[in-house]
């Protein structure tokens, strides 16, 4: 596995505006940023699918986990450069690296701001508020473009579409959740196999129609369940939405 991906920063803020993990065939089949960039010219071939997420807790190798990159040194901003592995990463390298050898995966995010622990914080009732301007004249607290997905127009690549950014959305964040179910819907759209994990609480339809996506990656009880259900989801062709007991 090797990790891929570009920060872009505003008002001191940073967020990863492009993230691929490349699942390399075989020891020797290693890659470097420009190789990567090739790949992409072609990504109907070298993608095999895009996998939603909440938010990104990334680091370049060399770095660690930071508010604002900038201050520690960093000045790579808008181009690829490697990242350092997380727990995250390891999950879906576990899941898919026998499925897609040599081919990449696109991660995307609800919210591309670049930081740890970001729920419950503040930094949550912000987005609710900006969500509420996203479309408006009015300035928002994060970057609209490099925060927030353009959901009418995304353009995705690869045949699946795996929605893993979680379900646990406070019933007071509207704005958050119905940004979420938008996009949802808007992927269904799209020529695309949706993949998902969900439990008792909703069956698959009302899990889809509500947007509620177990996260791949967990912790304590739940974390094996998360990481083998993430692996039977790819398990078989065509790939399945799993439930998790």
């Amino acid at each position: 596995m090797q990790i891929f991906g570009k920060f872009s920063t505003n008002f001191d803020m940073d967020y990863i505006s492009e993230h691929y993990i490349y699942l390399n065939d075989g020891e020797d089949d290693i890659i470097d940023t420009k190789s990567l960039e090739n790949m992409l010219k072609k990504k109907r071939k070298t993608v095999a699918g895009t996998i939603f997420l909440y938010n990104p807790e990334l680091s370049p190798v060399g770095y660690k986990l930071s508010r604002f990159l900038q201050e520690e040194g960093f000045d790579q901003y808008d181009e690829f450069v490697t990242l350092n592995e997380n727990p995250m990463s390891y999950v879906i390298n576990a899941g898919l690296k026998n499925v897609y050898p040599g081919k990449l995966i696109e991660i995307r995010y609800l919210f591309s701001y670049n930081r740890a622990d970001i729920a419950p914080t503040p930094i949550i009732e912000e987005f609710d508020a900006d969500l509420d301007k996203l479309n408006s004249t009015q300035l928002t607290r994060y970057d609209k473009t490099l925060n927030y997905i353009d959901i009418p127009n995304i353009r995705l690549s690869g045949k699946f579409v795996f929605f893993g950014m979680g379900h646990k959305y406070d019933r007071h964040h509207k704005a958050i959740i119905a940004y979420t179910r938008a996009l949802s819907a808007q992927v269904q759209k799209l020529d695309k196999q949706i993949l998902f994990m969900h439990d008792n609480n909703y069956d698959a339809d009302e899990a889809l129609d509500m947007a509620y996506f177990l996260l791949p990656e967990a912790t304590g009880k739940a974390k094996a369940k998360r990481a083998n259900g993430f692996k039977e989801v790819f398990s078989v062709t065509p790939h399945k939405v799993m439930k998790i007991i």
